[in-house]
């Protein structure tokens, strides 16, 4: 639910300022099928029912850019039914930044471009990215997926997945082959900057209620690592109009 909307602040901040490879280990003999490995991960979070059983979510922590001392408070929200996503942060000596799908349109504001609308591809990776079952990597959304490796990622050996998107562009999944439970991505998303690929690695895993939740994740975008910490994340206690788009992107919208 978390991890898709999450890339949206690295791409957010890219222009303020390059990915950490994974590690190849020796080809093994027999790899497992990569929806046994998916299904795993799913069952280790707290299974299909429980994820499909939420109808929206609210994240509240903070987000740092520690090799230029940047650092505020974030906010997310995110729901089904249609699709939708708010994310928000401050940065000091930067200025308030947010992006948001509200089913329809996809926008962003920044100190750095004003307020925007997502166009084209990016508006199309917009309502992908909103997906709020993405835990689940349906198979209407990635229709071809393979596993490709025991590799190590982030310290860890991990499986990795390769998923073919809907637009025949592959993201790459790393599941912990001890947990089950996924370690990161390599995402690739086109923007106004072109096409970036950025690493987000996931950590620190709690249950909330009935499902596990990774409360850190490290995006890494264009030699730059960036961090989110969640410390409270709540389910189905958003109302619609978190999802409203602020007055400079609904005079764009008109």
């Amino acid at each position: 639910m978390f991890l898709r909307v999450a890339c949206m602040a690295a791409l957010l901040l890219a222009p303020l300022y390059a990915q950490a490879p994974a590690k190849t280990e020796a080809p093994t003999a027999q790899l497992p099928d990569a929806r046994e490995i998916i299904n795993r991960h799913i069952t280790a979070v707290g299974g299909r029912d429980a994820i499909l059983a939420h109808k929206s979510m609210h994240g509240v922590g903070t987000i740092t850019v520690p090799a230029q001392g940047l650092s505020g408070p974030m906010e997310l929200f995110t729901a089904a039914s249609p699709n939708r996503t708010h994310m928000k942060f401050s940065i000091k000596d930067i200025g308030d930044i947010a992006e948001g799908f509200d089913g329809s349109h996809g926008w962003s504001m920044s100190p750095m471009t004003g307020p925007m609308l997502k166009v084209g591809k990016e508006l199309t990776q917009a309502k992908f990215d909103a997906d709020f079952y993405s835990d689940l990597r349906d198979p209407k959304t990635y229709p071809e997926v393979k596993t490709v490796e025991k590799t190590t990622f982030d310290g860890r050996p991990c499986y990795k997945v390769s998923l073919k998107r809907i637009d025949g562009v592959a993201d790459f999944d790393f599941y912990d082959v001890a947990t089950g439970l996924r370690a990161g991505t390599i995402n690739t998303r086109d923007t106004q900057m072109g096409v970036i690929t950025m690493t987000i690695i996931e950590s620190d895993y709690k249950k909330n209620g009935k499902l596990m939740q990774s409360m850190s994740m490290k995006h890494q975008v264009m030699g730059i690592e960036q961090r989110i910490t969640l410390t409270m994340v709540e389910y189905d206690k958003v109302p619609a109009s978190a999802f409203e788009p602020p007055a400079p992107i609904k005079a764009l919208i008109r």
